[in-house]
């Protein structure tokens, strides 16, 4: 999760400051942005670090090989599933009511207030009347048929790396109830996994960290973007958008052993072999494209001093695309590839809501008791580009204050 801090804690090895947090969402979203809600974030996750161990959250201490990531993110000890957990346990402690398998099929409004929630439990409906309600409910990105209307048959070889129950339900009640939408339905956090990832729940361990230290081509053993254009916890969450864009939305990364232990260990071991034409009878590619790309690569590299934990100098010259840091030569055997496939985290076209995390609508009021945490909101922040822990912080910032508005109806 990313957080602002003024010094080094036992979490983060380093400053990063509430401003350094706005100006890396400034960067990431090129601008486009809600700027209020944006440094709301940014000032306010000074705080949740405190509140979430408060809530029965635990972190983990200082981890080294990170990469780029030890300034600015803290780990949860035992990973989210534990943080959720936690949670639980403590909501348990203090009395609150948690309903399982209750499918809600239904919000009832009047005017712009809400009174009642519908939901279908052990195979009937119940109505359920509350003074508010806050919706944390997540994207669509688990409704392959309106993925499809936006990306067409691509979205058939999306992989989805959480639950499969993230359908948008409730975010279609909300838009035919008059709320008011922001952000580009193509927009999401979209990321290059192991096209060997199961359809759903297969999680953070099918991502794959290794893009910077090699190569990825497509099909026809073409490269097509720029793997070194950034650090990587700001620029991974784009090769999904990237990849849905190549031939039957496939990609292979290419590398050699000479960077195998620079990158977190993958989930499913690398294809491997000791010639870029065996390598290539193993991911059914054709060797003569693909030893030639190579070899153009190999012939355009600048003489730079490779430090995978800055932007260095190692970049390719008169080669399009470039490959901007960390570009070394592929020429060390045995070689490496995985296959791509994109991945989708959450959907970035949200409901519009105000500081107050107020849900608004179309005529720029609010709802009077109708709040918004999490990935349902998520595109007032994150308009496009993503840094790696920023979903988390929507979350738990925007989570603590929609429960306070809602508890103060």
């Amino acid at each position: 999760m990313r957080y602002a801090h003024d010094k080094p804690n036992q979490y983060t090895s380093g400053s990063y400051t509430a401003e350094n947090f706005y100006k890396d969402i400034l960067e990431v979203t090129k601008g486009e942005t809600n700027k209020e809600l944006a440094k709301f974030c940014a000032e306010k996750s000074q705080d949740i670090i405190f509140w979430m161990q408060n809530h029965g959250c635990k972190f983990q201490p200082t981890i080294k090989g990170a990469l780029h990531l030890a300034n600015s993110v803290a780990f949860f000890s035992g990973g989210g599933k534990s943080m959720v957990n936690n949670y639980y346990h403590y909501c348990q402690k203090v009395g609150v009511k948690i309903i399982y398998d209750a499918f809600v099929v239904d919000l009832k409004f009047k005017n712009k207030k809400f009174y009642s929630v519908v939901v279908n439990y052990k195979h009937s409906l119940h109505e359920i009347t509350a003074k508010s309600l806050v919706l944390a409910c997540g994207g669509f990105q688990s409704n392959i048929e309106q993925l499809k209307e936006i990306w067409g048959d691509s979205a058939n070889n999306l992989i989805i790396r959480g639950t499969p129950y993230d359908e948008g339900n409730l975010f279609k009640i909300l838009i035919e109830n008059n709320a008011m939408l922001v952000g580009d339905p193509k927009n999401a956090h979209m990321l290059a996994l192991d096209a060997r990832a199961p359809k759903f729940d297969g999680g953070i361990v099918t991502r794959l960290d290794c893009i910077p230290f090699g190569i990825v081509v497509n099909k026809n053993a073409a490269r097509f973007y720029d793997e070194g254009e950034d650090i990587w916890p700001k620029r991974y969450a784009i090769w999904g958008h990237i990849l849905i864009n190549q031939p039957d939305q496939i990609g292979y990364v290419i590398f050699d052993s000479k960077v195998v232990n620079l990158f977190m260990p993958s989930a499913f071991p690398a294809f491997r072999a000791d010639s870029l034409k065996d390598l290539c009878a193993e991911l059914n590619l054709n060797s003569e494209s693909l030893i030639k790309t190579v070899e153009d690569y190999n012939n355009h590299l600048s003489s730079g001093k490779f430090d995978p934990s800055i932007l260095d100098d190692c970049k390719t010259i008169d080669l399009e695309p470039p490959k901007s840091h960390w570009a070394l030569p592929i020429d060390k055997p045995p070689f490496y590839a995985y296959p791509l496939r994109p991945g989708i985290t959450f959907t970035y076209l949200s409901v519009k809501v105000n500081k107050n995390s107020q849900i608004l609508t179309k005529d720029g009021e609010s709802f009077e008791n109708v709040f918004a945490a999490g990935e349902i909101m998520s595109g007032n922040i994150l308009s496009k580009g993503y840094m790696a822990g920023t979903g988390l912080t929507i979350g738990t910032v925007f989570g603590i204050t929609a429960g306070k508005e809602a508890a103060n109806v």
